[in-house]
C-alpha cells in the first residue's frame, strides 16, 4: 500500500473510532474464542431487597396519583466526558434516584418509567406499573466484556443483572434494547386513544430527541405542534419530584445523618491538616485535600466543591478555585459536604482561626453571625414561614452593624424592602433546602418553598454570613479581609428543629478548645 493510499485509508476512518488507534486491541476469531472461553460460572445469588426499596415504592406512589393516565419518564442520564475519553464519575439525576433508591454511581443511561394502567390497579393500588430500564452486565462470553471501556466488565468491573436490581429494590426491570419501544408505543392525543407523556427532560439529550420526534410522529398536525405547551406540560413532572423532597422520611433523615456525621469527621481531618496547610503555597489546596480524603473513604463523594477560603478569600462567596495560600492570624471558612453513598449530602460552613485563636476582632464579627443563626433556629419552628428563617437572622446583622456604627442608614430603614444596606455585607440567603441535591426541592413551586410553611420532616440549613472585603471602603480597616459564615443542617420535628450538625462546635471559646484538643492528639500521636 503506498503513501496515498495509506493517507486516504486514515481519512476515511470514522472520528469517534480514531480514540481507539491507541490501543492495539486484539481482534482475530481465535482471541475472541480463546477470551470467551474457561471463566468461572457467574454468581447468581440474589442480594437482599435494600431498606430504601419501600420508601421508593411510596414515592413512587405519591407520583403516580399526581399523574393518572399519563406515561412519565425519569432518565437516570449518561455518562459526561471530562476530557476526550474521560468520563466524570457518575452520578444520576436525583429524581431518579429518589423515585429507584439507587445511590452510587447507578446507572448510566437508566431510564424509569411509570407505564399507566387502569385508575387503582398499579403498583401498590396506584395508576401506574413501574419498569426500570438499563444496560445489565454482558455475560463473559461476549466481546462487550472485554472491549467496551464504558460498560465492560474487564474495563470498570462488575454491573448489577436485571435480577439482581429487581431483588434489591422490589421494582421490575428490563434490558435498555426495550427502551424506545416502551417510551413511543401508542403515543398520541388522550381524546383518540393515544397516551399523553411526560418527561424530565434536559438529564439525557437522547431520551428528550426520542420524545420529542414521538410526539411529532404522532401529532394530528405536526407543522403547528406546540412546543410551549409540551415544555409546560413537561415541566409539572420535575415540580412536583421537587416538592414530594421537601418533606424527607425517616430513611432520608438516618442518610442526612450519615452525611452529616462522615462531614464532621472531615473537618477535624482539616484541622489536623491546619499546621502542613500553613507551610504550603497553597495552603487551602490541603484543606480541600484533607476534607477530600474524607468524602471518599466514608461516602459517594464531595455533595459539592468544597469552599476552603482563607483571608479575604473567605468574603468571596462561592470560592472553590482553593489556590491561596492558609496564613497566620487569618480566618479560614470551609464550607464543605458528604454526599453519603446513597447521594444524601451534607452542607456545613465553621469560620475557624488559623493558628486556633480569634483576634478581638474576628472574636466580634464571628459571635455576631452566631447570633445570627442563633436567631434564624429560634424563628424555626412547625407553623412558621420559611422566609421568616432569613428575616431574624439578618434583622440581628442590621443590629450589630448599626452598633459597630457601618450602617449608613437606621436599622428599621435597612431592613425594609425599599432599603436592605445591610445586605451589603451578605447578599445570599439564609436558608434552603437539603437532601439528594445540596440545594434541594429547587423546582418547588415560591409558595411551598420561600413563603412555604415549616413542617415536620423538612431538612434545611441555617447560614449567615457577613464579608467584609478589603477592598470595601465603606468600612473601617480593622474588618476588612475578614469573612465569616456559620452553617448548620437542621431537621424540623414535631417540637421545633434539629441541630443535625451541633457534634461540631459553634461558639468562638468552643471552636478554639475543639480545635486545642485535636492539634494537642495529633501531636501526642505523632
Amino acid at each position: 500500500m503506498n503513501d496515498a493510499e495509506n493517507i486516504q485509508l486514515s481519512a476515511s476512518q470514522p472520528l469517534e473510532e480514531r480514540v481507539n488507534n491507541r490501543s492495539q486491541r486484539p481482534n482475530s476469531p481465535a482471541f475472541k474464542a480463546f477470551m470467551a472461553s474457561n471463566w468461572a460460572p457467574a454468581d447468581t445469588t440474589l442480594p437482599p431487597r435494600d431498606a430504601v426499596a419501600d420508601h421508593a415504592a411510596r414515592r413512587r406512589l405519591a407520583i403516580s396519583k399526581l399523574f393518572k393516565g399519563e406515561r412519565l419518564v425519569i432518565p437516570a442520564g449518561p455518562l459526561k466526558v471530562r476530557s476526550n475519553d474521560c468520563d466524570y464519575r457518575f452520578r444520576p439525576h436525583s429524581g431518579f434516584a429518589h423515585l429507584t433508591g439507587l445511590g452510587l454511581d447507578h446507572e448510566p443511561d437508566a431510564v424509569l418509567i411509570l407505564e399507566p394502567v387502569a385508575e387503582g390497579t398499579g403498583d401498590d393500588g396506584g395508576n401506574h406499573h413501574a419498569t426500570l430500564y438499563f444496560r445489565p452486565l454482558a455475560a463473559r462470553d461476549t466481546e462487550q466484556f472485554y472491549a467496551d471501556s464504558r460498560s465492560g466488565e474487564f474495563w470498570i468491573g462488575p454491573r448489577p443483572t436485571l435480577a439482581e436490581f429487581e431483588a434489591r429494590l422490589g421494582l421490575p426491570t428490563a434490558h435498555i434494547d426495550g427502551l424506545e419501544l416502551a417510551i413511543t408505543k401508542d403515543v398520541g392525543a388522550p381524546e383518540i386513544g393515544g397516551i399523553s407523556i411526560r418527561l424530565v427532560r434536559k438529564v439525557d439529550e437522547n431520551i428528550d430527541a426520542l420524545v420529542d420526534t414521538a410526539r411529532y410522529n404522532t401529532a394530528r398536525d405536526p407543522e403547528n405542534l406546540d412546543l410551549e405547551a409540551l415544555d409546560a406540560l413537561d415541566e409539572k413532572l420535575p415540580e412536583a419530584l421537587s416538592e414530594l423532597r421537601l418533606h424527607k422520611d425517616q430513611w432520608e433523615i438516618e442518610q442526612m445523618q450519615i452525611a452529616v456525621n462522615a462531614t464532621v469527621e472531615g473537618f477535624a481531618d482539616v484541622v489536623r491538616a491546619l499546621p502542613r496547610a500553613l507551610t504550603h503555597p497553597r495552603g487551602e489546596r490541603v484543606v480541600e485535600g484533607a476534607f477530600f480524603a474524607r468524602a471518599r473513604e466514608e461516602g459517594n463523594e464531595l455533595g459539592y466543591d468544597t469552599i476552603a477560603a482563607s483571608g479575604n478569600n473567605a468574603t468571596i462567596l462561592h470560592w472553590t478555585r482553593n489556590t491561596g495560600q492558609v496564613n497566620a492570624g487569618e480566618l479560614l471558612l470551609l464550607d464543605a459536604g458528604v454526599e453519603a453513598d446513597s447521594l444524601y449530602t451534607a452542607d456545613v460552613t465553621r469560620t475557624l482561626p488559623a493558628t486556633g485563636t480569634f483576634t478581638d476582632v474576628q472574636r466580634k464579627v464571628y459571635q455576631a453571625v452566631l447570633d445570627a443563626a442563633d436567631a434564624g433556629f429560634a424563628a424555626a419552628r412547625p407553623g412558621a414561614l420559611f422566609r421568616d428563617i432569613h428575616t431574624a437572622a439578618t434583622t440581628v446583622l442590621a443590629e450589630r452593624l448599626a452598633e459597630w456604627g457601618l450602617l449608613p442608614v437606621s436599622v428599621e430603614e435597612a431592613i425594609s424592602p425599599d432599603g436592605q444596606q445591610h445586605r451589603r455585607w451578605m447578599p445570599h440567603g439564609t436558608s434552603h433546602h437539603l437532601g439528594l441535591d445540596v440545594h434541594d426541592c429547587a423546582q418547588a413551586k415560591r409558595e411551598l418553598y420561600l413563603d412555604g410553611v415549616l413542617a415536620e420532616g423538612m431538612v434545611f440549613t441555617i447560614e449567615p454570613g457577613l464579608y467584609f472585603k478589603e477592598e470595601d471602603l465603606a468600612i473601617p480597616e480593622e474588618y476588612r479581609g475578614i469573612g465569616v459564615r456559620i452553617e448548620d443542617d437542621v431537621l424540623m420535628t414535631a417540637d421545633g428543629p434539629l441541630n443535625l450538625s451541633a457534634a461540631l462546635p459553634r461558639t468562638p471559646e468552643d471552636v478554639e478548645d475543639w480545635m486545642a484538643g485535636i492539634l494537642r492528639d495529633a501531636d501526642a500521636a505523632s
